[in-house]
């Protein structure tokens, strides 16, 4: 299993109570704010969600 790297590249401001509480769930506070999850199905889904407004890359 690889890690993701995921950033917040658009506002939470004006969603929806579950993308916010997604983009909270995935540790992401601040725009441009850059966390590191472990690639599961999980997360996966989570990004589904919110793809949007994030942008993802794999680290190896």
């Amino acid at each position: 299993m690889g890690k993701l790297r995921i950033k917040l590249v658009k506002s939470g401001i004006d969603r929806s109570e579950r993308q916010k509480r997604t983009l909270s769930a995935l540790g992401l506070r601040k725009l441009h704010h850059t966390v590191e999850h472990e690639s599961t199905p999980q997360i996966k889904g989570m990004l589904v969600k919110v793809s949007h407004l994030v942008e993802v890359t794999e680290v190896i």
